[in-house]
């Protein structure tokens, strides 16, 4: 037999749990976004000093971070929607 103070702390359990998760999945998918951005621009910045392309390099390590992030962000989406699936089925 449940008490009140049993649900509620389940609730409180619950509660927890999802906003880890939901924490979790921000943080992961924000550095899935923000390493190719910061490598790709900075590679970029790079090129175009070196050979007196500016901003060039930089543009196109930007767009190709898109690219590269856009890919990650889709594969983790699938991922989750598999996960998803599968507790559904148990």
């Amino acid at each position: 037999m449940f008490s009140i103070m049993n649900y509620l702390s389940l609730a409180i359990m619950a509660f927890k749990q999802s906003l880890l998760g939901a924490l979790s999945l921000a943080f992961e998918l924000g550095y899935t976004i923000a390493v190719p951005l910061v490598v790709l621009a900075l590679t970029g910045r790079l090129l175009d000093s070196r050979y007196q392309t500016s901003p060039w390099f930089l543009l196109a390590g930007i767009l190709l971070s898109i690219v590269v992030s856009s890919w990650l962000v889709y594969k983790k989406t699938l991922k989750i929607f598999a996960d998803i699936e599968q507790e559904a089925k148990k």
